[in-house]
């Protein structure tokens, strides 16, 4: 499992990478059949919001041609990016639904072959709660949307991000606990400006503890025992932390 990634997207850059594929793609062939994406996760909220600086992946959900991924190798030669820069591996996590294609917006269309559309916010907490990732940046993207749109005096209720959920996963019973209990509380004592950098910072935290985990470690990680390993070594840390 690894946690090291050196490529940087913010939304400029990313802007400039979707242009630069639909020209690609509009060359091969796409104005005849058109790709569209559904941006998800961090390419979202680069596209949507403004508290989150980077990603360092763009994930999407990718309905296409082939030709698209000749489009996305040009691109990847062009500004040096790896081949793999725009990706659909998301499909395979559990946060996947196939029905956000249902729930996500028009966001933009480039050279009128590339649409791209990103998921709306409710169900972008309702994803990140499913994820649930405490050294990733789930929870803090969590309190940045609610934050933002409070400012826009859109606020968020539990009733939209419960639909979010329930519309995508059935139910809340595939969402952690931990989650449940995070936007629970979350909701319920707001500050979330104040809030965030606390949760950021923890995240940070918790992702430099796992990289100095896998440094002794290599190959210990699993997606399957990465919460497990880190609440351990939490639990070893503060034990070290009382006995001085």
């Amino acid at each position: 499992m690894s946690f090291e990634n050196s490529n940087i997207f913010n939304k400029e850059n990313l802007d400039t990478y979707l242009k630069a594929l639909g020209k690609e793609y509009s060359k091969l062939g796409g104005r005849k059949m058109p790709a569209e994406l559904i941006l998800i996760g961090g390419a979202a909220i680069l596209e949507n919001y403004g508290f989150r600086d980077m990603t360092t992946d763009v994930d999407a959900i990718i309905h296409a041609s082939s030709a698209l991924k000749d489009a996305i190798r040009k691109v990847s030669d062009t500004y040096h990016l790896p081949h793999d820069w725009l990706n659909a591996d998301f499909v395979k996590t559990a946060s996947y639904s196939d029905k956000l294609i249902q729930y996500s917006v028009h966001y933009r269309t480039f050279y009128g072959s590339l649409n791209v559309r990103t998921v709306t916010a409710e169900y972008l907490i309702a994803m990140k709660l499913r994820s649930g990732r405490k050294y990733k940046n789930d929870l803090s993207d969590i309190i940045g949307i609610l934050a933002e749109h409070e400012k826009r005096g859109s606020v968020i209720t539990y009733e939209q991000i419960d639909t979010a959920v329930v519309n995508l996963y059935g139910s809340w019973d595939s969402i952690p606990d931990d989650s449940v209990a995070f936007i629970k509380d979350t909701l319920a004592h707001g500050r979330y400006e104040e809030v965030y950098q606390t949760i950021r910072n923890s995240e940070k935290q918790a992702k430099e503890t796992l990289l100095e985990f896998s440094e002794e470690y290599p190959d210990a990680l699993k997606e399957s025992n990465v919460e497990d390993v880190l609440n351990s070594l939490k639990a070893r840390k503060k034990e070290r932390t009382e006995d001085h």
